[in-house]
This record gives structure tokens, sequence and C-alpha cells, in this order.
């Protein structure tokens, strides 16, 4: 029995030692192979040299060339609303009617008065001719004429007054008021904004008025249609600067022919000015942006050598950026053309690392890009 136990403790600790012994062998052989680091995957573009137009850009706010809200002038009874919200609406529309018929009833009295004082106004200018009557008697017929007249004329205003009509061109709002409802003097009935063409007034510093000139190509984009840009001419310069932020407001007309732009909405603009410099432009996602300045990784050729063969390497080099336009950011300093950075998965990478290209996968940046919705 205790011969049996001891074989058996021999067996076991033969195996261990055989396991051991293997394990060891290959312990030595991965020792003694290099340890090669795979190259990091990236994606990489030129730096290239282009003609960019120059521009001052600016936060704008999109205006109405005419626009109001109409309000009642006297106090009366709605009889009646011509107008839908919403609607496009052609000058001298009717657009909303008070009840007159009280005006119309006085109207047809005075009117009946205006022609019995003509009459007697042309009896006594023959009478008068024929020596009659005296001159008096004349210019007090003839007054009295011109006095009806004038009160016909003001029931008249009235009546006019109470008829609500489109002073101009445009689309109207969500209407404020019913039928048979009392409206007081000054209450809101619609707004009415002419959108085409529109206006858009932003400001600028001081320093830019010696390049402005009426006549100046606009651009403009608006988060409601980010893939549209709008354009149109600067068109006024306000002749006085605001004595609190040094800057000069200035307005452009935009054409809106589909009246997307609507009167409040948010804009970015670009003055376009009539001379061009060449900057140097690569991708926005080359640069790495941090509180010490904005940085790239250079590509660099990587000789062969004993750690492993040939490649690419990467090298950080911090620049000052300029302009962004689209996809792309001009360079001010820090990178030569021709020169080859990373734009894309530069978030991996560290000085010294070896990198391999591949831009297949990676979207080609453009200064006017329409991104998807998705």
């Amino acid at each position: 029995m205790k011969g049996k136990i001891i074989l058996a403790v021999v067996i076991v600790a033969a195996m261990v030692g055989g396991l051991v012994g293997i394990k060891a062998l290959q312990f030595r052989k991965m020792m003694a192979q290099p340890f090669v680091v795979l190259p990091e995957t990236i994606a990489s573009a030129v730096a290239t040299e282009q003609p960019w137009q120059l521009t001052l850009t600016a936060i704008g706010s999109v205006t109405p060339m005419q626009g109001t809200t109409l309000a009642t002038e006297l106090a009366g009874v709605v009889k009646e609303i011509a107008f839908t919200s919403g609607a496009t609406v052609a000058k001298g529309d009717l657009l909303l009617r008070f009840d007159t018929a009280s005006e119309e009833a006085q109207l047809r009295s005075a009117e009946a008065q205006v022609d019995l004082a003509r009459l007697t106004a042309e009896r006594t200018r023959k009478l008068r001719t024929d020596n009659t009557l005296s001159q008096a008697e004349l210019d007090t017929a003839e007054a009295s004429l011109k006095q009806l007249q004038a009160n016909a004329d003001v029931i008249r205003a009235t009546i006019a007054k109470k008829t609500i009509r489109a002073p101009f061109g445009g689309r109207t709002g969500i209407r404020l008021v019913n039928p048979g409802e009392y409206l007081d003097v000054g209450k809101p009935i619609v707004s009415l904004q002419s959108l085409s063409p529109i206006y858009v007034e932003f400001s600028l510093p001081q320093q830019e008025l010696g390049q402005l000139k009426t006549g100046l190509d606009v651009q403009l984009v608006t988060d409601a249609f980010p893939s549209n840009k709008f354009t149109g001419k600067l068109t006024a310069i306000n002749p006085e600067l605001d004595a609190t932020t040094r800057s000069v407001r200035v307005q452009a007309t935009i054409a809106n022919d589909e009246q997307l732009l609507r009167a409040g909405m948010f804009a970015r603009v670009e003055v376009l000015l009539p001379t061009s410099h060449p900057a140097l432009v690569i991708p926005v996602t080359s640069v790495l942006s941090a509180p010490f300045g904005d940085s790239v990784f250079v590509i660099e050729p990587k000789p062969a050598d004993t750690n492993g063969p040939a490649g690419l390497t990467v090298r950080q080099q911090f620049i000052r950026t300029g302009r962004v336009r689209g996809d792309f950011v001009s360079v001010e300093s820090g990178l030569k053309a021709g020169e080859k950075v990373v734009s894309a998965g530069q978030f991996k990478l560290r000085n010294g690392m070896s990198v391999q290209e591949n831009n297949e996968l990676t979207p080609k940046p453009s200064e006017k890009p329409h991104p998807s919705d998705g």
C-alpha cells in the first residue's frame, strides 16, 4: 500500500516537472524574438495652398422689408373676416370689416343734405348773376355746401377706418380676432410680413468699415436650413457707429424667392470682399485643440532598423490656425505646404508612433459640406 502511494507521487511529480519544462522552453523562445508593435491605422491629408477669398463674418438677424401688426384705429364689432391665417395677400386686399350700418345710414343722410345744398348753391349763383340776390347770400349758400360735403367726408373716413385692408403685400400670421367680437381701439388683429425680398441685419467692428461698401456679395446660413446657402447684396451701412460697442450696423437684402427665411431668424453671415489671398489649408478634423494650443500629427517616413522594417511615423507639431471654411481650416504658422497630416485617428497617437494610412473609409472634406440628417 505504501509503495503504491510513493509511485503515484513520483508520477505526479514527473508530470508537473514535464509541464514546467515545456513552459520554460516556450518562454525562452518568446523572449528570443523581438517585440513588434503593430502600426496604428490612420487617415491622412496633405496641407495645400489654395486661394481663399477674404470674407467678413458676423452673426445677424433676419428682418422683414415691411412688417407690422395691424390693429384697430376705431372701436367696433367685427362683421367680416376676409383672410385666413398664413395666407398671402396683395396690397389693398380686404382683411377685416366692422359693422358700419349706423355710419352708412348717416352717410346717406349727409349725402342727401349735400345734394340739396348743391342745388341751392346753383340756384343762388344763377340769381346772383341776374342781381336778384346779394353776394352775401351766395357766399352763405356755397359755405353751407362745403360744410355739408365735409360732414359727409368725415363719415366716409370713419367707414374706411372700420374697413381694414392690407397696406402692402405679404403673408399674414395667425389671426387674433373672431367674427362678432367687440374690439377696442388698438386691439391687434394680425401680423403682416413681407418676406420676399427680406433683410438681414448684423454688426461689424469699426476696423472693418474701410472695407465695406454697398453692392458687396453676402452669403448666409441658418440653423433652420443648414444645407441652404442664401445669397444677396450689401444694401445699407449705418452712418453712425454704436458708441458702446464701436461697431457699425449694416443691412443686406436677400431675394428669398421660396420664402424660407422668416423674420427673427438667427443667421451666420459672410460678406465676400473682392480680394483673395493664398491660404495653407488642412481638414478641421486634423486639429487637436488643447488649453496650451492647437496641434497636428505630421506623418514622416521611418527608415528600417533593428526594431522593424521601413514605414511611417508621426510627430506632433503645434500650429496657429486662422479662418474656417466648410470642412477646412487655414494654418497661419507651424506647417508647410506639402506636409502630410493625420486627419482621422489622431486621438490614439503619441510622438514617434508607427502608423499606416487608410483613406478609403474617411469622408472627403469639402468647402461646402452638405451633412445628411441620417
